[in-house]
């Protein structure tokens, strides 16, 4: 069964997050990658709100979220996942290791999307989770060897992804 509104909402969430990402990004990046970035961010804005506009718009269409217990098994996933991203983060500062928190933050983001996958019968997030958490570790050692803030390539590269998968909702909500 395709949900309509979930596509819709990818749209409108994974293009909002990756505003967030790539705006996270200019953190510590190359000067001359700023401008790049601000564009990128821009461009995932304008999808996303799009996303919002369709979301709102198709509000009655069909979502895996209305499935029996489904809706809880979403929220009970989304506080774990912000309360492991929270602890992780305030122990990386604790400990003098702001350098990890952003990589930090899109590891915990990747795994969340496993268990989103029973949530919304998604196989598609399985790739979504595997890419974050890939990001989040090839970070550790692109920004190393660029000598550039971890934040910077980690957000870049989940920006990145979430971008796509922003327009990927969309194309789905729009041949669904």
């Amino acid at each position: 069964m395709d949900y309509i509104r979930d596509y819709a909402m990818y749209t409108a969430i994974f293009g909002i997050f990756s505003c967030s990402w790539f705006g996270w990004a200019l953190e510590n990046p190359r000067p001359s990658w700023r401008l790049y970035l601000g564009i990128a961010s821009g461009i995932s804005l304008l999808v996303g709100l799009f996303g919002i506009y369709l979301s709102i718009t198709h509000w009655d269409a069909g979502t895996a979220l209305s499935e029996p217990g489904a809706y809880d098994h979403y929220l009970l996933f989304v506080f774990i996942e912000f309360f492991l991203a929270g602890i992780g983060a305030f122990w990386l500062l604790k400990n003098k290791r702001s350098n990890v928190v952003a990589p930090w933050i899109a590891f915990i983001v990747g795994v969340h999307f496993f268990w989103l996958k029973s949530v919304f019968q998604d196989a598609g997030l399985y790739l979504l989770a595997v890419l974050l958490i890939a990001v989040s570790v090839i970070s550790l050692f692109v920004s190393k060897k660029l000598n550039v803030a971890s934040s910077a390539i980690t957000g870049i590269g989940a920006g990145t992804v979430l971008l796509c998968f922003a327009v990927l909702g969309w194309i789905r909500f729009v041949t669904a």
